[in-house]
């Protein structure tokens, strides 16, 4: 019988690091959508834009997904890196430093490797100028620090996102490694940001229609996995993919197991809704039962010849739900004792 537990695992850390740091910076996230919050129209709305994008990315051109894609990521990039630039002048010094040796490392690896004679010339002109840049930098921090944010420090993980996915995409340096990386680290910050702005009634709102839009596109119409395959070609972040462990040898090499990132970004809105509903220790449990129940489901995938895909919404929510339920009917049942 074959079964992962690499997935699982991941999914567990993306959703717990979400959740716990989801805590500590949601007020600073606030301040950028204005303290605003979906309604329950909203929540419909971005479901229904959700399936309208799904079902009409399999004819859009490849390059002007992939220009829509870069530009989103490295906007949320950049948006992450001023907000919480406003940092000392060590730690934006050390910020900087380490960009700029991740710049000269690529360079280096891309000449040293020579991947291609694209990468080696201007990619290795490309990065080296961005590690000149990043260590400036820091020359400029040491003569005029700030505490306030600092645009110019956001500019850095965009910039070297980009070079690297322009570069190194179709090396063996991207897949899995970088394409890992980056996915599992969009996958937070997705998390984070979007969830400002749920509440409890519209989450589940959200999660119960995007579970119902996630089955009739994957099991039904088929659109999900068109979409997923078209777009997976571009190498663009859209998804995490690991090998299974136990490692699992197909007739084209090891076997890779693949989740998008709106699966861990369902999973994460649960947890954290989880977390303000009913505290942290129901959200550590909710989480475990939500990664345990896609562990049954993916163990099944890997043993069955029946399905290519299946809805993760399904997979997540059949281990979230029984614990809600039951949190839900306990407290109930403690303010009818109460008011007795």
């Amino acid at each position: 019988m074959y079964f992962d537990v690499l997935m699982p695992v991941a999914l567990f850390a993306v959703v717990v690091l979400a959740t716990l740091l989801n805590g500590r910076i949601e007020k600073r996230l606030k301040g950028i959508v204005e303290e605003k919050e979906f309604r329950t129209r909203d929540a419909i709305l971005l479901v229904a834009m959700i399936s309208i994008a799904v079902s009409i990315i399999v004819v859009i051109p490849q390059y002007a997904i992939m220009a829509v894609f870069l530009f989103s990521y490295s906007t949320l990039l950049y948006m992450f890196s001023y907000v919480f630039s406003n940092v000392k002048k060590t730690s934006a010094q050390a910020f900087c430093a380490a960009f700029g040796l991740a710049a000269a490392t690529a360079g280096i690896v891309g000449v040293i490797f020579r991947f291609s004679s694209w990468l080696m010339v201007y990619g290795a002109a490309a990065f080296f100028g961005l590690a000149a840049y990043a260590f400036i930098l820091v020359i400029y921090e040491e003569e005029k620090p700030q505490t306030k944010e600092r645009w110019y420090l956001g500019t850095l993980p965009p910039a070297l996102f980009i070079f690297l996915y322009l570069f190194y995409n179709g090396t063996p340096v991207w897949f899995p490694y970088l394409l890992d990386t980056y996915g599992l680290a969009f996958a937070v910050l997705i998390i984070l940001y979007l969830g400002t702005l749920f509440n409890w009634k519209n989450a589940l709102i959200f999660a119960g229609l995007l579970t119902v839009m996630d089955i009739i596109l994957v099991l039904f119409t088929g659109t999900m996995i068109s979409a997923a395959k078209h777009v997976s070609g571009l190498g663009l972040p859209v998804l995490v993919s690991l090998p299974t462990i136990p490692l699992i040898a197909g007739t084209q090499g090891i076997l890779y197991m693949s989740l998008g990132l709106g699966d861990f970004f369902f999973a994460g809105i649960l947890a954290t809704q989880t977390l303000k509903r009913f505290g942290k220790q129901t959200a550590i449990i909710s989480t475990i039962a939500m990664c345990v129940s896609f562990a049954f489901y993916e163990a099944y995938l890997l043993n069955s010849t029946t399905f290519v895909g299946f809805p993760g919404t399904l997979m997540i929510i059949t281990g979230w739900l029984p614990i809600i339920v039951y949190k839900a009917f306990q407290k109930k049942t403690r303010q009818l004792i109460k008011k007795k």
